[in-house]
């Protein structure tokens, strides 16, 4: 069996350089209200945040695509994110993506900015359904779409598993760095097309996290 020897902790802040939107619930939308909320967090103060699984969703899918190789297609990148292919193929993720919760300078800017937004820490905006052949606005074509303002920050954490069966997980980290590489070049969430979803994150931090530490203090 193998023995898990370390963690790589991975952490970073990531920005907005455009607005965001990743969608939530619409159960609670009123009529005349938003079309498409964001999703949030109702522990936070319904404060919107990004899901580690759409974080880690579009950087493998990103690395797949540069790749040239389908879903599951690429064995690296498997080794990493993990896949499953039946139900006797299958192997767990390496990598853990934690929820990025908005950082507290971000949660005062936003508070400090309530008299400019639209709702508490997002913005709604406006867009227009065009119809192709026509060329013009489709009749009740204009639909309300929340978003996370550009600007804000938010603290991402990444966590990679090192086996016994391994190096030192420098092959791991550095499949991930490309992936965020290329991230930074697409986009995170929906309607990126538009202009959506542009994000830039600081320089990496890492920390190696090593077991043998913690029960030495136990003893």
């Amino acid at each position: 069996m193998k023995t898990l020897i370390k963690k790589i902790k991975v952490s970073a802040k990531l920005r907005l350089e455009t607005g965001l939107h990743i969608g939530g619930s619409k159960d609670n939308v009123e009529i005349g209200g938003i079309d498409t909320p964001v999703i949030k967090i109702a522990t936070r103060k319904n404060q919107p945040y990004i899901p580690g699984s759409s974080l880690k969703g579009k950087i493998r899918s990103l690395l797949e695509q540069i790749n040239g190789k389908e879903l599951c297609g690429d064995d690296n990148i498997n080794d990493l994110f993990g896949f499953t292919k039946g139900n006797n193929n299958s192997q767990g993720s390496k990598i853990i993506v934690r929820d990025s919760y908005l950082d507290e300078t971000s949660i005062e800017l936003l508070k400090n900015a309530s008299d400019n937004l639209d709702m508490p820490y997002t913005e709604n905006k406006f867009e227009n359904t065009i119809d192709r052949v026509k060329g013009v606005t489709k009749k009740g074509g204009i639909r309300q779409i929340e978003r996370i303002p550009a600007g804000v920050t938010f603290d991402v954490e990444f966590i990679i598993n090192v086996w016994d069966n391994e190096e030192d997980g420098k092959k791991s980290l550095d499949l991930l760095k490309k992936g965020i590489a290329a991230l930074e070049n697409d986009y995170l969430g929906g309607s990126g097309s538009r202009g959506y979803g542009q994000v830039k994150f600081s320089e990496l931090k890492t920390e190696d996290i090593y077991f043998d530490k913690y029960f030495e203090n136990e003893n």
